[in-house]
């Protein structure tokens, strides 16, 4: 017969112990541990799982067509979802108080009523409260229906009663199981929570899309299980004091991930950007120095992103290095290379780099346009404004080729760029119309480009 042990669970980081410790041997919290039950039995006992554990099906067997996809409204949206949402998924989206993300989700609901019931299921507000947003954005007449609860098995049963296709939950962090006995927010409560709304999902073909509250470090709060549980991770970014929001898909199991989209927040919600690279280029009324444009890559679409930096006499002894968009031990590795295959002697110098629009750079194809913006600082030498560059630079100061080069020309050509330095690996067969490809294999033929 199966007996009940009971274990003790991390309510800060979902670590296990056998026994109850005043602190977490996993994450070194104080008074973290709560005791909770489990079952467990011998292999040949007839538990919870018996016969169902017996597989019904083969590999073979299963269908692999395309699944169907509802569009949610935003082609942003769908783009970062890999096309719209797909039924019985669960979708979690993340981000920053107050950044838009109960907006985006009110907006979605709106637009998805054209394909079947939606219930919105609110934890943080009222109806009224949810209504009135609703007015104030334009879209009070929507036919989404609304429920304010906070016991998923109430928000389970409310979803099966008007047989809604999609089920959009604000704040998955607000709800609570009555299977378990810790208060909402707990790790216990936000792992049983979300299995019950994952197991309604599959078993329904409800699309399910969460809303999850995130810590100072940008990361979902609770378990990183939340986050293997659900089909897609949403989170949404932005700069401090921008109006401008990205999307960005970090796990999907329907699409791409690190796809992107891009949203203005207006007086009457969330608009879509429809030429991202407009927000990330500063047109300068004359050429000034320490700027280049680079093309990104991000998910299918690419970028174009301006990189500045300025190098400025030290005159303490101790120059510094300020990095804003990029990784600060990419910036002192860029540096040593421009000064050791390159010529650039910037050991007195104070070296700032930014990049606009408060993006933050992980693509190294961004390397190449930081070292001649450094170079174009240094010397007081503005780089033309119709030339791009994207390369990888290594220690050896080779320029390395980068994924995808003949689409990232493709777009600096659409937008007017005339010439681009590129790897040589990169230059296609076919440069597009009006552009001049030069390709480089080492720093000191790309110094020598522009």
């Amino acid at each position: 017969m199966a007996k009940s042990k009971e274990i003790f669970i991390c309510q800060n980081c979902g670590a296990a112990s056998p026994k109850w410790q005043g602190q977490c041997p996993a994450c070194a919290e104080w008074n973290t541990l709560a005791a909770e039950a489990q079952r467990s039995g011998r292999p040949g006992d007839k538990g919870v799982r018996g016969a169902r554990s017996r597989p019904t099906s083969s590999l073979a067997a299963e269908s692999i067509d395309a699944p169907a996809r509802i569009g949610t409204g935003f082609v942003e949206l769908d783009r970062v979802l890999g096309g719209g949402l797909v039924a019985g998924s669960v979708t979690l989206l993340g981000g920053d108080p107050g950044i838009g993300k109960s907006t985006l989700m009110l907006q979605a609901a709106a637009a998805l009523t054209a394909a079947g019931t939606v219930l919105y299921a609110t934890g943080e507000e009222s109806l009224q409260q949810v209504a009135l947003r609703g007015r104030r954005l334009g879209i009070g007449d929507a036919a989404a229906r609304l429920i304010a609860e906070t016991c998923v098995e109430e928000i389970v049963a409310a979803a099966s009663t008007v047989c809604a296709r999609i089920l959009i939950v604000d704040s998955i962090q607000t709800m609570y199981s009555e299977r378990v006995e810790s208060a909402p927010g707990a790790v216990a409560q936000l792992r049983e929570c979300a299995a019950v709304l994952v197991r309604h999902a599959k078993t329904s073909g409800t699309a399910v899309l969460l809303v999850g509250h995130v810590t100072k470090d940008g990361q979902i709060a609770g378990p990183r299980v939340l986050e293997h549980m659900v089909d897609t991770v949403l989170y949404f970014e932005s700069d401090t004091g921008s109006r401008f929001r990205v999307l960005r898909s970090v796990k999907n199991r329907f699409g791409a991930a690190n796809e992107i989209g891009v949203f203005a927040m207006a007086e009457i919600g969330l608009r879509e950007v429809t030429n991202p690279s407009a927000i990330f280029l500063s047109r300068h009324a004359q050429a000034v120095s320490g700027s280049v444009i680079t093309v990104l890559r991000e998910g299918t679409r690419s970028l174009l992103i301006e990189v500045q930096v300025l190098a400025d006499h030290n005159a303490g002894g101790n120059p510094r290095r300020v990095a804003v968009g990029i990784d600060g031990n990419r910036l002192t590795m860029l540096l040593a290379v421009a000064h050791r295959h390159g010529g650039l002697e910037l050991g007195g110098q104070d070296v700032f780099a930014n990049v606009v629009g408060g993006v933050r750079i992980a693509d190294t194809a961004a390397d190449l346009a930081f070292v001649l913006a450094a170079r174009s600082s240094l010397r007081d030498a503005p780089v033309p404004a119709s030339l791009i560059a994207f390369g990888e630079l290594g220690l050896a100061g080779e320029i390395r080729p980068v994924p995808f080069g003949e689409e990232r020309l493709r777009e600096a050509a659409k937008h007017g760029f005339t010439t681009a330095v590129v790897p040589q690996a990169n230059v296609p067969k076919r440069p597009p119309e009006g552009m001049l490809v030069r390709g480089v294999t080492r720093l000191d033929q790309a110094l020598d480009a522009p």
